[in-house]
């Protein structure tokens, strides 16, 4: 069992900067898939960042539309992923949940939110103009 605990959202104006943090509880962590993802009310999930386990040296995948604004990382001795926001925008306005998964080994990244097992309550970030 995995229990994710995201923090850091809030309200920002376009252009800031927010670092939303994750903590997980469990044994998985540092063999954990660790994704971040967001939704809008009436949308379905989308797939924001994710980073893969140590053992597969942390390869990174991310959403075109956040190339460039945003970087993943993790700590393993604090099972903490993080998701660094630089250059906000209005459209970055969502609640962003954090996922994660030990079923996946190697570099793949899953980018599809049936693909994570366990999730975070998610945290609001508002983009104001």
């Amino acid at each position: 069992q995995v229990q994710l605990v995201e923090s850091g959202g809030g309200l920002v104006q376009a252009g800031g900067s927010l670092r939303l943090s994750c903590g997980a509880s469990g044994r998985t962590f540092s063999s954990s898939v660790m994704g971040w993802f967001r939704q809008t009310p009436g949308k379905e999930r989308e797939f924001v960042a994710a980073i893969t386990s140590s053992s597969a040296i942390g390869n990174v995948d991310y959403a075109d539309s956040v190339k460039g604004r945003f970087t993943i990382s993790r700590d393993n001795g604090e099972n903490t992923v993080y998701l660094q926001m630089n250059s906000l925008k209005r459209e970055d306005t969502a609640v962003y949940y954090c996922a994660a998964d030990s079923t996946y080994g190697g570099t793949w990244i899953p980018t599809v939110s049936v693909a994570y097992r366990y999730w975070g309550q998610g945290t609001q970030v508002t983009v104001s103009s």
